[in-house]
């Protein structure tokens, strides 16, 4: 992954509504959710959680799916591993500190 591509990525996520599809969406885990089944989880209104959709979807993070008048959205697993191995790889260089504070030997 290329310091562009993060950045893209941590863009999409600078939203607080955003992070909070992403954990609903990896709670749902690989089945994903629908639409309106999001907007309700976070509380939002559904013209408001397809926009963040929208976005998660745009900058690759979420993959959607339309299934007849619906659409289904799934967490893009590799792509958020990607993203945490930039991070602690690429962008703080194998840091032990990091890595022990996440978990990662």
């Amino acid at each position: 992954m290329t310091e562009t591509q993060a950045a893209l990525l941590f863009a999409a996520l600078s939203n607080a509504d955003r992070l909070l599809v992403l954990r609903t969406l990896v709670e749902a885990g690989p089945d994903g959710m629908k639409a309106g089944d999001i907007a309700t989880q976070i509380g939002a209104s559904p013209s408001r959680a397809s926009f963040h959709l929208a976005a998660l979807s745009d900058a690759g993070l979420v993959k959607r799916e339309r299934q007849s008048r619906s659409q289904t959205y799934r967490i893009d697993f590799d792509q958020i591993g990607g993203l945490m191995r930039f991070l602690l790889e690429d962008c703080c260089k194998g840091n032990a500190t990091l890595k022990t504070c996440c978990g990662s030997n």
